[in-house]
Parts: C-alpha cells; sequence; structure tokens
C-alpha cells in the first residue's frame, strides 16, 4: 500500500461523507456543523500536535500528526480542493528558497523574526 493509495482513499471516503447524515460518521457530523466547526478542528489538531511535538513521545506525535492531516483534509473537501493541488503546490516550491519563496508571495514583511 502506498502513500498515494492511502490519501486517494481516505479522499474519496471523506468526499463520501459530505452528503451523508450528520449521524452517519464523524466526518458528515463535521460537514453538518459546518466550516468554522471543521477549522475548529484543524486548529485544535494543529496545537495538539505542537504539543506533542514538544515532548518526547514519538509515537505522541504521529497520532496527532495523522489527526491534523485528516481533518486538513476534510478541511480540504470542504472547500472543494484536492490534496493533489496541494502537492502540486510543494512540487512548484521545490528547489525554491523558502526565503525567495515568501518574498514573491509579499509575505517576508508579516513574518515574524
Amino acid at each position: 500500500m502506498t502513500v498515494d493509495d492511502i490519501l486517494q482513499r481516505l479522499e474519496q471516503t471523506i468526499e463520501a461523507r459530505k452528503g451523508a447524515p450528520a449521524a452517519a460518521s464523524y466526518v458528515a457530523s463535521l460537514y453538518a456543523k459546518g466550516i468554522d466547526a471543521i477549522l475548529k478542528k484543524v486548529g485544535e489538531e494543529a496545537t495538539e500536535t505542537v504539543i506533542a511535538a514538544k515532548g518526547t513521545d514519538r509515537n505522541a506525535v504521529i497520532h496527532e500528526t495523522a489527526d491534523l492531516v485528516f481533518h486538513c483534509l476534510v478541511m480540504l473537501a470542504a472547500k472543494d480542493i484536492k490534496f493533489a493541488e496541494v502537492l502540486a503546490e510543494l512540487a512548484r516550491r521545490e528547489g525554491l528558497s523558502g526565503l525567495d519563496e515568501k518574498t514573491a508571495r509579499g509575505t517576508m514583511a508579516n513574518t515574524p523574526e
């Protein structure tokens, strides 16, 4: 099983849950609550990932990162964005200095030192 297979199956499952009744699944219940609830979960999972990474439990970092990626996939699906589009953006940035990329976006002035 490849990473592509896992992501593709997960993305298909998440997409299928969009129209399901809220009681049908956790993802369907998130969709029923709306984008703000989905974004709140992404924020919560990001915070939990940071906290886990500050600790020493490797498995906690893996678990929390999986939760974060999952909720990001739910968010992307809610916005009708495929993960392939995110991968394409990463591919576009490959070999480009992060500083140069930020400058090109005009965000360097907003980046704390």
